[in-house]
């Protein structure tokens, strides 16, 4: 072989192996997120009347950051449990009451999220409201943090009343100096909601639906929540006041993962 030929032949070798790596990234593509399935809905284009303040969007979470998977502050319910929470929302107009809306369909990457924080023994920052009385390696014990969430499967939301004419809820603001979230509601974290004795994602045992501790307006309003809800099918978690789930559900063992956006509802016939 002459020098001339190696040469040649060096060449060719060199500009194949750099055209291999040029083109590479061309040819790679990102995995696309999944998408809702068809009977997903944004709950506003079945009752734009419910107030939404979907709090893992926010930095105002137990977590204390937004949480993975929530990119527009939107809810998103399977139709059968959306349209059954419209029909609760006009009842509740006619007493003067509106429902707002805390969280509903909650992608799995969320739970995760929840899961790395949890084990997380020296993030604290939101121990003062959230969970001042309970030791965060006791978490996953006493049920306040599991692997999967109903939520997933799309007709599980957390909700409170509000009085009309609601007024605004003042924004929050990371750093101000946090009041438990059982404190009264004159000193914990101002929302619009009426009194149910505790604030949301509150963990403790007085969040329970029941617990004998609470009484007066504070049981009233969690009754009419309750009794509102049940009676059109809807089943309330007891350790949590806010938490319901429609039944049946359209999807019992399923859990999602598309991310809480108006683009994994595209394609949708009512998406907005």
């Amino acid at each position: 072989m002459t020098r001339l030929t190696r040469a040649v032949r060096g060449l060719i070798t060199g500009v194949a192996a750099l055209l291999t790596v040029t083109a590479a990234p061309a040819t790679a593509q990102a995995t696309p997120d999944p998408r809702a399935p068809q009977d997903f809905v944004a709950l506003s284009t079945v009752d734009p009347t419910i107030i939404q303040e979907i709090r893992y969007f926010t930095p105002h979470n137990f977590v204390g950051e937004r949480v993975d998977g929530y990119r527009q502050p939107v809810c998103i319910l399977t139709r059968p449990a959306a349209e059954a929470l419209h029909q609760a929302q006009r009842q509740l107009l006619r007493r003067g009451y509106t429902l707002k809306v805390y969280d509903c369909y909650r992608p799995q990457r969320a739970v995760d999220h929840f899961v790395r924080w949890a084990q997380d023994l020296d993030d604290q920052r939101m121990k003062g409201e959230f969970y001042p009385d309970v030791d965060k390696t006791r978490l996953f014990q006493d049920g306040y943090i599991a692997e999967k969430s109903g939520h997933s499967r799309g007709s599980t939301m957390d909700l409170t009343l509000v009085r009309l004419p609601a007024k605004p809820t003042r924004p929050y603001t990371p750093g101000r100096p946090l009041v438990p979230c059982y404190a009264p509601q004159a000193e914990r974290f101002p929302d619009n909601s009426v009194d149910m004795g505790t604030g949301y994602d509150c963990f403790d045992t007085l969040a329970h639906t029941l617990d004998p501790r609470v009484q007066g307006r504070q049981l009233a309003n969690r009754l009419l929540l309750k009794s509102t809800l049940e009676a059109l099918g809807f089943v309330n978690l007891a350790e949590e006041w806010w938490h319901y789930t429609y039944k049946p559900e359209p999807y019992p063992d399923t859990y999602f993962d598309f991310p809480v956006s108006r683009a994994s509802l595209a394609g949708h016939r009512d998406a907005t």
